[in-house]
């Protein structure tokens, strides 16, 4: 078997401590029933702990490079499917009742969460792989909120497991990782009918985070300073407040009574 060199172009860096491998296997609280999609299974550490516990593993590569290797390990398994493709794009309405587990590539992991977050047929529970501080922001709660906790937290229920040395990597990354168990709700809690339209409003009153909410809406918003009184007032917050205090509902009533000003050409 020829020898396999990691590609940065892929973000590739492998699992290799046991102990982290452990702990994802009982983060996802695996049964004998489960189907499981794993992506990034790299050269198949942690799909042979999968496979091994499951009825079903789906594993989702980017690199087919690794075809070779990992129909070598795995020729004796006939509950492991792989596809290869990027899981950004992969069709995912497929699969049924399953699990997500990833050691997902930085570049791409944002994107790849929030395409199970927001499909139809939720996973049930997802362990992933993330970069520590992207992790701490994601589970940020009011007070130290951030757009991309309110944007996860809408859809699910996040927490950090456990935080993952570099030296658990090969090759090892620059930066420390965390392992993340998010529990998804298959109805989000609230109810956004454009969420295009309420994911621009947030990343603009979220433009500067640490100064008073009326000076953030009115200049990420592009409106009056009275607009911006006037809509925080009607939203019943208080204007000297900052945008990481709020909560998810608080987002969701502000929004809408921008909707409304926006509606009546009143900005």
């Amino acid at each position: 078997m020829s020898t396999f060199y990691s590609k940065k172009k892929f973000g590739q860096n492998f699992l290799k401590d046991y102990k982290v491998l452990m702990n994802i296997i009982n983060s996802a609280e695996l049964k004998s029933s489960d189907y499981v999609v794993e992506i990034g299974p790299g050269k198949g550490f942690l799909t042979k702990a999968i496979v091994e516990k499951v009825k079903k593993v789906v594993a989702i590569e980017v690199d087919s490079s690794l075809n070779e290797i990992l129909t070598s390990k795995f020729q004796s398994y006939n509950n492991l499917e792989i596809i290869y493709g990027d899981a950004r794009n992969i069709q995912i309405e497929i699969f049924e009742k399953y699990k997500v587990l990833a050691n997902l590539p930085y570049y791409a992991a944002l994107p790849i969460i929030r395409r199970f977050l927001l499909a139809k047929n939720k996973p049930s529970l997802m362990v992933v792989m993330l970069q520590k501080e992207v992790a701490q922001s994601m589970v940020s709660k009011p007070g130290s909120s951030s757009l991309l906790s309110i944007s996860t937290q809408i859809y699910c229920n996040p927490k950090i497991i456990s935080y993952v040395s570099a030296n658990s990597f090969k090759p090892k990354p620059k930066v420390t990782s965390a392992l993340v168990k998010l529990i998804p709700y298959q109805i989000p809690i609230i109810n956004i009918e454009n969420e295009e339209d309420f994911f621009e409003f947030l990343k603009k009153s979220f433009s500067t985070p640490r100064k008073q909410l009326k000076n953030s809406i009115e200049n990420g918003l592009k409106i009056s300073s009275n607009s911006a009184l006037e809509i925080l007032a009607k939203s019943n917050i208080l204007h000297t407040r900052r945008a990481q205090t709020l909560d998810i509902n608080e987002w969701y009533l502000l929004y809408k009574q921008w909707c409304v000003f926006r509606e009546q050409g009143d900005l």
